[in-house]
């Protein structure tokens, strides 16, 4: 393929640092971030992603947040200005039926969420590295929803208040697979572009 041939400067430009800047995030800012995600797609416009967010300088949800990240990812959580978590509502309210999509459209508003972060020069990282069940019980998430991520909103910072581990994960560059090994016009075989 041409060299020249780029995705979007924004998916170029996407990354999950670890090294966040505790600066504030401006309100609009903050507001065109879950607005991106609010206009994600959903099976049937059921919509069945809720957030908890939380800023460090303002109330107790942030501290909340922190308390169900796993260690590891607390260690260098701590700078983050805005944490949070995601959750999947597991029936459609139109007629109390399981959402198979449940988690897929809250990745879809996660995605959204982050691109608009990036044109705001804004970065998020998503963390796997939570409890659920400790989620669920901090914030009384009532039965029928089910948290999906976590994730840390901010300015990226130097990687140098990062602890020595975390520091050389940070500077690490991660590969991607080949368009070959994930695109297939039959089953591991790989489309031809």
């Amino acid at each position: 393929m041409d060299p020249n041939n780029k995705v979007h400067e924004l998916i170029e430009k996407r990354w999950s640092p670890r090294a966040f800047d505790s600066r504030e995030i401006e309100r609009e800012k903050l507001w065109r971030i879950f607005e991106a995600a609010r206009r994600a797609p959903s099976s049937f416009n059921e919509q069945p992603w809720r957030f908890i967010v939380g800023e460090k300088q303002k109330g107790e949800t942030w501290n909340k947040v922190f308390s169900v990240l796993t260690e590891s990812n607390q260690r260098w959580t701590i700078n983050a200005s805005v944490l949070g978590l995601i959750v999947g509502k597991s029936n459609f309210t139109k007629n109390d039926k399981p959402n198979k999509h449940k988690f897929y459209d809250p990745g879809q508003a996660a995605a959204f969420l982050t691109f608009q972060a990036t044109a705001e020069d804004l970065y998020v990282h998503q963390m796997a590295g939570f409890s659920p069940e400790e989620a669920v019980k901090v914030f009384n998430i009532p039965a029928g929803y089910e948290p999906v991520t976590a994730f840390a909103l901010g300015y990226i910072g130097k990687p140098d208040i990062l602890p020595e581990d975390i520091r050389k994960m940070e500077e690490k560059k991660l590969m991607r697979k080949e368009l070959s090994e994930i695109i297939f016009s039959e089953w591991e075989i790989p489309f031809k572009f």
